[in-house]
């Protein structure tokens, strides 16, 4: 897996992944949309952490700037 991710997008992907999980664990949002919430925010975590994103590479783009 090639890099397809910049900085800006990874400290985008986990600030929402962050206020997703607060939101969740507050309370402030339940059932199906909660559950939702939560896959998205472990996927934002986990792309973030990989530096890689597959939808990136379907519409072909790349933020990042290190080759």
């Amino acid at each position: 897996m090639k890099k397809n991710m910049g900085g800006l997008d990874k400290t985008i992907r986990l600030g929402v992944a962050v206020l997703l999980a607060g939101l969740y664990f507050t309370n402030t949002i339940t059932g199906t949309f909660a559950l939702v919430a939560v896959i998205a925010a472990a996927v934002f975590t986990l792309t973030s952490v990989l530096s890689f994103c597959p939808l990136y590479t379907l519409l072909g783009i790349n933020s990042c700037k290190v080759k």
